[in-house]
């Protein structure tokens, strides 16, 4: 009688614990919920559309959710879906290959009798950027070390002649240079890059603009590295000192190389750097290229040209095409070239870190299609989505919970519920490969797209998110850990507001130190 009262006295007393344990995560929960309805209740905020989840990764609690099933635009956060999923099924080990080959021949005086062809592979950073990335992008203007070393491998060759073209092939991936639902204005940018398998310098010229020595005389434009491939019209006109802020319009038609830029820009002004988009990446790379020899002393007969592989040339998406992919020439691709050259590529996982930290683009387009390519069925869009939905259905996310029609989150399309990204993030965290992922996202207060925010406050190196931003959107998903040392996968998505982009950071990164807060 005294064992069996002993025993009840026992779990009654484990029952009580349990109970106070259950009441002070439900005072907790109801604590932060305090605090993100108080953000979430001023008037221009309110009128948003707010997607909210916040979940434990030790016990799987929801610790606060709004609308986490309803469906948002996510902007740049579809960048967490391609990027785990490329890590997932290709790994951080994988190389890109860039080579430069002919199927001619070069005879004792060194005269290539046939046409230089530069085959892409889909490297990223065929560019002057600097890896591994460190804090911020680093890159060099002036160069392009991968070409560089390519045309010194050709000399080396022996090559000083060439009767043939200079052709840039891309035709490893499929032509698709645009995603559905960008839009026109997207096109001309350096956000809005078009997608090559031979992608140079991202694809994009660096355009700079400063005063010219006296008043009423044209800017000084210069456009690097490559000057030669636009067309410049200069109408920018340099004013007086101090007399009103500086006003530069840039336009370039889709399809064209001319640039027009025009406006003014005082004398005493620190001048303007801009990113613009080139044309047609394969295109550039054929004439820079072409450049980078002849500067070698090699003289070139021929002219430059480019080989692409068209959609259409895709009977079926087949691993395998049942007829050769073809360019723009209409010449089949030889499958048994001379190679003169051969770069290969930093492994993958440095680049993962570039698009998450300073949320790439183009990178996370070239990776979607690298998706199709090595998982799929294509290297196309359609190729790598497919890809992505078999990744998620693996982990239960289900097709009704996400439409995606790119892999960088530029298209106006996507749709995606928090709670499909929490879950995303919580799977990833159970992988081997989950230190990994979390390390190539933006830290609060340190580095990439997170750099400037959560400084000197409690989150400052204790948020790991992938932000996103497009008109009236804006989103921060990660991982935090909180003062009293919980692990959380949060998503924070606001759609269809009219906050100037300071006010909506603002809120968001509220709500996150209320998280890390806890108590």
């Amino acid at each position: 009688m005294r064992r069996s009262l002993s025993i009840a006295r026992g779990a009654l007393a484990l029952l009580v614990v349990l109970l106070l344990h259950i009441n002070l995560a439900a005072g907790e929960s109801k604590a932060l919920a305090k605090r993100i309805e108080q953000e979430l209740s001023h008037p221009d905020v309110a009128r948003a559309l707010w997607g909210i989840e916040v979940v434990s990764l030790k016990t799987g609690k929801v610790l606060y959710a709004q609308n986490e099933t309803k469906l948002f635009t996510p902007a740049s956060n579809t960048k967490l879906f391609t990027t785990a999923a490329a890590l997932a099924l290709i790994g951080s080990n994988y190389k890109f290959q860039t080579t430069v080959e002919t199927t001619g021949t070069v005879d004792k005086y060194g005269r290539l009798i046939g046409n230089l062809v530069l085959v892409g592979r889909g490297d990223p950073n065929l560019s002057g950027r600097v890896l591994p990335y460190k804090l911020r992008t680093e890159r060099s203007l002036e160069s392009i070390p991968a070409l560089e070393n390519l045309a010194d491998q050709v000399v080396k060759k022996g090559v000083k002649y060439i009767d043939g073209d200079v052709v840039a092939d891309d035709s490893y991936y499929v032509l698709e240079r645009y995603g559905e639902g960008w839009t026109q204005d997207d096109l001309v940018w350096g956000w809005g890059a078009p997608v090559s398998a031979l992608t140079i310098n991202d694809n994009v010229l660096y355009v700079s603009v400063q005063p010219a020595d006296r008043v009423g005389e044209k800017a000084f434009i210069t456009i690097r590295p490559f000057s030669d491939y636009y067309r410049l019209d200069n109408r920018v006109i340099t004013t007086a000192p101090g007399t009103r802020p500086r006003r530069v319009f840039i336009s370039r038609a889709p399809g064209s190389t001319q640039l027009t830029i025009w406006g003014y820009i005082p004398a005493d002004d620190a001048g303007t750097n801009e990113m613009l988009a080139i044309e047609d990446p394969a295109d550039f790379a054929a004439q820079l290229f072409r450049s980078l020899l002849e500067k070698r002393g090699v003289v070139i007969y021929g002219r430059s040209r480019t080989r692409h592989s068209e959609l259409a040339s895709l009977s079926t998406f087949t691993a395998t095409p049942t007829a050769p992919a073809r360019g723009g020439d209409g010449a089949p691709r030889v499958t048994t070239p001379l190679v003169l050259a051969r770069y290969e590529s930093q492994p993958l996982g440095e680049d993962l870190r570039v698009i998450n930290k300073a949320s790439q683009n183009l990178h996370a387009e070239l990776l979607l299609r690298l998706l199709g390519k090595e998982k799929g069925t294509s290297a196309t869009i359609e190729g790598g989505l497919e890809v992505v939905r078999g990744f998620l259905q693996q982990m239960g996310i289900n097709s009704d919970e996400y439409a995606f029609y790119d892999g960088s989150g530029l298209s106006r399309q996507n749709l995606v519920t928090p709670d499909a990204i929490v879950r995303l993030l919580s799977y990833c965290s159970r992988q081997s490969w989950g230190p990994m992922f979390e390390d190539t996202l933006p830290v609060g207060g340190v580095d990439g797209s997170l750099r400037e925010r959560y400084k000197l406050t409690s989150a400052q190196g204790r948020v790991h998110g992938k932000t996103g931003a497009l008109n009236h959107v804006n989103a921060l998903s990660g991982y935090a850990t909180t003062l009293s040392g919980d692990e959380v996968a949060f998503s924070i998505l606001v759609n269809n507001h009219n906050l100037a982009p300071r006010r909506a950071l603002e809120t968001i990164d509220r709500i996150v130190e209320a998280v890390v807060m806890d108590k």
